[in-house]
């Protein structure tokens, strides 16, 4: 397989930059399930930008900062909000069927969410993801220039230091000069490995939910693009930065089903339940933060965590039924629809629902232009670390974040002169398959997930994360030896980067010594006078590629 460009991942980043590069390059998409099986599908609440002449980009910078603790890149998070506008309108001329409102400047009703000081949220009613992946979908399947290649699992890039000569007759070249050659990929429904030759490769593989018991993210968060690149040896900044939804549907049948935070934006109110005794429905955000509902996620979060363990609850209530059946139909539909289906009337009685892992905010180190640390490899969205997210995602930021930098992605790759690249060795398909290999990754894989819940979730204690990090220690090199010596999975594959980016949570958060964003440690509960980034480098790179912290190289 040869193409100009290999997109990993087939959310709003990857097709973003697959549809902007189609006119002019020969791009492949690999998706390792169905192309809607991402995160960006499930996105509900909608995408911020500067719509209207009561808001400005100034304002929306200010909000972004604040909710970043300190930790945001501005000059980065200008960029990408200036651009705002101009993305959404891109989006609008692909056909996305936004929510209108004839009242508005723009012609689209705008919503409010947590963390936010104006109405900028542009939506598709409450399914806002799914509306803009089925309408560039469409686009993407029509391009003669795009190959789509579903049920087709990344395993590993191909860089230049990697080659043993095979077919190159070169030396291996060191860290510092290393490019990106390609990738390896299963066909999951086969088994069959392919080796794919490309110019430019692109990491659109979105966050790590899954690393943790309770998340709101689909079964494809295992982190493959971040655990990817730092094997290839890419730094990873901000890795202890999770953020926990505060907010997940908390019934035993219903897996992963996100509340919106514009049901807060729109009166939602957070409340004890009837397991409180005399305390049952009692507003208890005001208690926490002045802000009260509207308060950051981390802040909501955090309070939610603290009510329930304080009085042994498994949930809190959000109780939005002071609004009409009618508003609730019209503005929340999915989430009436749903709750419906578990006996769960809203117009009439609280959401039961509990936090649960939303957001990888750290990632792979990249520039505006989705640059990492290795030439011919690039990272969008969810899997990089532009500098936006800071210590702390303000809501909605993150699908701006897709297309503004998928755009940039996509132009520096066509300003690019053509580079050829040599013949790939293939690979060693003689591995034998262990009958017993399947039954321990799965025990493997649910044990990580347990323990990174208990041990580095909301509130964290370095004596947690040492207990983590041992545990991990003692999987990966049971995971190495799998890897090694059988023939791979799907399921191994992904509990290999798992363990990756657990490993990098751990690290990240063991290095902090502070309560900063979406980090808070019992025994650091101080903010210091400085933000300063975490970032890991891998042992391997060589001295000259390590260099200061640089999230936006802005050249």
């Amino acid at each position: 397989m040869k193409f100009d460009v290999a997109i990993i991942g087939s959310g709003l980043a990857g097709f973003s930059v697959a549809l902007h590069l189609a006119e002019t390059q020969k791009v492949a998409i690999f998706s390792k399930r169905a192309l809607q099986d991402g995160s960006s599908s499930w996105a509900q609440g909608g995408i911020a930008a500067v719509l209207d002449s009561g808001d400005s980009v100034e304002q929306h910078l200010s909000d972004t900062l604040i909710a970043g603790g300190g930790m945001c890149d501005e000059a980065a998070t200008r960029y990408i909000l200036e651009n705002g506008r101009d993305a959404i309108e891109w989006l609008i001329a692909q056909g996305v069927p936004f929510t209108q409102d004839a009242d508005a400047e723009l012609g689209y009703h705008l919503t409010r969410e947590g963390g936010h000081s104006q109405r900028r949220i542009i939506h598709a009613a409450d399914a806002t993801g799914q509306a803009v992946q089925m309408t560039l979908e469409q686009k993407v399947r029509n391009h003669p220039n795009i190959r789509l290649f579903e049920h087709y699992y990344a395993i590993d890039l191909i860089t230049t230091d990697k080659l043993d000569g095979t077919g190159t007759g070169s030396v291996r070249a060191t860290r510092s000069t290393a490019r990106c050659l390609g990738l390896y990929v299963q066909d999951v429904k086969t088994g069959k490995v392919h080796t794919v030759s490309a110019q430019h490769t692109v990491l659109a593989t979105g966050g790590a939910g899954k690393v943790y018991l309770y998340t709101t993210n689909p079964d494809t968060a295992t982190g493959d693009g971040i655990a990817m690149a730092w094997r290839a040896g890419c730094r990873i900044a901000n890795m202890e930065f999770i953020q926990f939804h505060p907010t997940c549907l908390y019934h035993p049948y219903a897996k992963s089903f996100l509340i919106s935070e514009a049901v807060r934006g729109e009166g939602g109110l957070l409340k004890l339940p009837a397991e409180s005794g005399p305390a049952a429905g009692t507003r208890f955000m005001p208690a926490h933060d002045e802000r009260a509902e509207l308060a950051p996620r981390d802040v909501v979060a955090r309070a939610i965590d603290f009510e329930m363990k304080k009085r042994g609850l498994d949930h809190v209530d959000l109780d939005i039924s002071h609004q009409s059946p009618e508003f609730l139909q019209e503005h929340f539909p999915t989430i009436y629809a749903r709750c419906l289906e578990f006996g769960i009337d809203i117009s009439k009685q609280p959401i039961p629902v509990v936090p649960a892992a939303h957001y990888t905010c750290g990632g792979v180190i990249t520039d505006m232009l989705g640059r990492t640390d290795i030439p011919g490899l690039y990272a969008v969205g969810e899997t990089s670390y532009t500098g936006l997210h800071g210590a702390n995602r303000l809501a909605s930021n993150s699908l701006l974040e897709c297309v503004v930098i998928g755009k940039a992605v996509a132009e520096q790759i066509a300003s690019q002169e053509p580079a050829s690249v040599p013949e790939l060795p293939g690979w060693d398909e003689s591995r034998v398959t262990d009958a017993d290999e399947e039954v321990v990754i799965a025990h493997n894989w649910d044990e990580l997930r347990r323990f990174m819940w208990n041990y580095v979730g909301i509130v964290r204690t370095t004596k947690r994360l040492e207990r983590a990090q041992h545990r991990i220690r003692l999987l990966k090199e049971e995971i190495d030896e799998y890897y090694a010596n059988f023939r791979i999975t799907n399921h191994l594959l992904e509990l290999r980067n798992l363990v990756d980016v657990a490993s990098l949570i751990v690290n990240s958060a063991l290095s902090r010594r502070e309560s900063r964003g979406l980090h808070f440690s019992r025994d650091f509960p101080d903010t210091l006078p400085k933000a300063i980034p975490t970032v890991l480098a891998p042992q391997r790179r060589d001295k000259t590629a390590r260099g200061p912290f640089r999230p936006a190289d802005k050249s």
